[in-house]
């Protein structure tokens, strides 16, 4: 089993134990608070483990393998492959890239429109004198935070790859390098109940917001 195929493992692990519990406050597509009661049950939260699982299980197996990380490399390929002729172009990359930026673009946009909004307080369609002083202010703010955060991202991104690979050794409870549904949700379960600090059985805003807390601090130590 390579190294690349245990992280992509564990970074589904990560992503649904970890922080999917309260994917809702980073704009995750797939939500999480399914009935939108501002509190994640277990129910909701296997649920959309399942989805997550189902999207790493490629081949449909029923579990995350060597298998599922050649058919994503398969089906990346494919998609270069605009016209299924076995090889990609320099046309097709080109292609790929474009549709690549053009996404992007179109993201940045709407950010964009949703920041505007939010600055636009009195929702005139326009930013008075005062809203845009309370923009600047906000960028101020953003950006002394920023610096903090560029000096130790490449350090936090290393340590949470070793808290991942961790999280997946845990899970692999047989150590046979294959993720079986049951480890899956065994972990994410478990997961789920150390969020769960005061044993309500579910995750409250409160409750996520020390669970961020505390793994910024993690990162930073």
């Amino acid at each position: 089993m390579k190294k690349s195929v245990l992280t992509l493992s564990a970074a589904a692990i990560t992503l649904v134990g970890a922080t999917g519990a309260y994917a809702n406050h980073h704009g995750s597509k797939a939500k999480v608070d399914a009935n939108g009661d501002g509190e994640i049950s277990l129910a909701e939260t296997m649920a959309h483990s399942a989805e997550r699982f189902a999207r790493m299980d490629a081949d449909g197996n029923g579990q995350i393998d060597t298998a599922d990380r050649a058919a994503r490399k398969a089906a990346r390929f494919a998609k270069l492959d605009a016209n299924g002729d076995g090889e990609v172009t320099q046309a097709e990359m080109q292609a790929a890239r474009e549709a690549h930026k053009e996404a992007r673009t179109e993201r940045r946009a709407e950010r964009s429109g949703k920041r505007f909004a939010m600055l636009d307080t009195d929702g005139s369609g326009g930013l008075s004198e005062a809203e845009m002083a309370a923009a600047r202010e906000q960028r101020g703010d953003r950006a002394k935070a920023g610096g903090k955060k560029r000096g130790g991202e490449m350090r936090g991104k290393k340590r949470a790859g070793r808290k991942g690979m961790k999280m997946l050794r845990q899970a692999d409870a047989n150590g046979d390098k294959i993720i079986t549904r049951a480890e899956f949700d065994k972990a994410v379960k478990a997961r789920f109940e150390k969020m769960d600090t005061d044993n309500s059985g579910t995750i409250t805003r409160e409750e996520r917001k020390a669970a961020r807390e505390a793994r910024k601090a993690a990162l930073r130590s």
